[in-house]
């Protein structure tokens, strides 16, 4: 068996059924040589706090690139700056490496890659070429975590089994294999990698103590689960609830339009109930990796172990939820109809192109799913947003929402409520504004505006 140094208060097995509980962080384990593989949104993060915990980090990307400009120095992620990167470099605690060879010899191998969908469909391409590559230098006593998020078995059977075949070891008995899904916000300054509680669980009781032994060292709160299997399907129930309930608000907001209701009125007084309801509020579509790719794959692995019936009420959602970027183009073009006008020849202002405010994370983003169907309606499209890199939006010209560029606009949509911009510079504008975001409510407001 896998040798176990894991303090007492995390050794007690968790049953299957039985109520989880958070577990205050035990002791820091001894200083380890650490491999993460995947250096994004995800992995970065993870390595630099690895590695300023006290262990030797190396962090494996296959694009080149990306290794180049970690190396020199230039961090690809909003929540990683260049000083904490050139500090740990310069100490040698981290180093990027492109070449699967450098990761031999490690103690703990994390892998933190994407698994995207195609047509639909689960990819997990990325898990197990990782895997492939961690498994030809896994050794005894060795301990690999999988943090990407997956449907349920995807730890115990088909990474182990990659693992097994690259190394010619067995899972359980030669090394040690857990799941601890990321749960990173860009962005988010009160709940980061250390303060937010971390689940994990392993293909067995002593994986689980070693995959919990490894995570006390970097984070406040430890949450052990029985299985990976109930890990991997909490992670999925997580965005899943988030996607359901915002496509609830998104639906509601359109029949409350049809009939002259407020719905953000509404909603607000609904809040005000201090139990039995949490807030949410519609916008034009949801974005970033998870909340449009993981119900996606808890519908997805629902079908497989159901004989073909997926989850409808998920599915219905999905559905909601990626026409909002349509319903956007559909509301600009009744008002412009209004006028005897059409989108042809219309200068439209986006205001906000990233997924989310204070962040340019352009992943999943329906403002970019809004600029193309405003460009193929003959809109004449430009976007606001400083917080986006220039090469990442493609043909949509990026302006500064200037009041010359608000007045020479025939529309404008806030599609992104980033703080930086005036909005009572926008409601004073002469144009029509498509507020998706309800900023501009409760603002004096000489512009036409309408809530989404």
């Amino acid at each position: 068996m896998v040798s176990v140094s894991t303090p007492a208060v995390l050794r007690a097995p968790v049953a299957a059924g039985t109520a989880v509980c958070a577990v205050p962080a035990p002791a820091r384990t001894a200083s380890l040589r650490v491999v993460v593989v995947g250096q994004g949104y995800v992995g970065l993060p993870l390595a630099l706090h690895a590695a300023q915990a006290g262990h030797r980090v190396i962090g494996l990307d296959t694009d080149a690139r990306r290794i180049e400009d970690l190396a020199s120095g230039r961090s690809p992620v909003e929540d990683v700056t260049a000083a904490q990167l050139e500090l740990l470099l310069r100490q040698g605690a981290y180093r990027p490496t492109a070449r699967p060879e450098d990761v031999a010899g490690f103690d703990v191998a994390v892998i933190a890659v994407p698994t995207p969908l195609r047509e639909g469909i689960p990819d997990l391409s990325y898990v197990t070429a990782a895997g492939r590559t961690v498994g030809r230098h896994l050794r005894e006593g060795a301990l690999v975590v999988l943090e990407s998020t997956s449907y349920p078995g995807t730890t115990r059977t088909v990474l182990g089994p990659v693992l097994e075949e690259a190394s010619g070891l067995r899972m359980g008995r030669d090394f040690a294999l857990g799941f601890s899904p990321e749960r990173i916000d860009p962005g988010n300054r009160a709940w980061t990698l250390e303060t937010t509680p971390k689940l994990v669980s392993g293909i067995d009781e002593d994986s689980r103590e070693r995959t919990a032994a490894f995570y006390a060292g970097l984070v406040d709160v430890v949450v052990p689960m029985s299985r990976c299997e109930e890990a991997e399907l909490a992670k999925l129930v997580e965005n899943t609830f988030r996607a359901v309930n915002i496509a609830l608000v998104n639906e509601l907001a359109e029949v409350a339009h049809d009939t002259g209701l407020d719905v953000r009125e509404a909603l607000d007084a609904a809040a005000s109930k201090p139990f039995g309801f949490m807030p949410f509020t519609p916008g034009p579509g949801i974005g970033g990796h998870c909340l449009p790719i993981d119900p996606v794959y808890l519908s997805w692995w629902a079908a497989q172990v159901r004989d073909g019936r997926g989850s409808q009420l998920i599915d219905l959602a999905g559905r909601i939820n990626t026409a909002r970027p349509a319903h956007v183009v559909d509301r600009v073009e009744g008002h412009l109809a209004t006028q005897g006008r059409t989108l042809l020849g219309a200068r439209v202002l986006l205001l906000g192109l990233s997924y989310k405010p204070g962040s340019g994370d352009l992943r999943e983003s329906p403002a970019m799913e809004v600029a193309r169907l405003m460009e193929a309606g003959g809109a004449r499209v430009c976007a606001a947003d400083p917080f986006v890199d220039p090469a990442a939006v493609g043909r949509v010209r990026l302006v500064a929402a200037t009041e010359q560029e608000l007045a020479a606009t025939d529309v404008v949509v806030v599609l992104t409520d980033h703080d930086v911009f005036d909005y009572d510079l926008v409601a004073a504008c002469p144009a029509f504004v498509l507020d998706c975001r309800g900023r501009l409510a409760g603002r004096t407001a000489t512009a036409v505006v309408e809530q989404l």
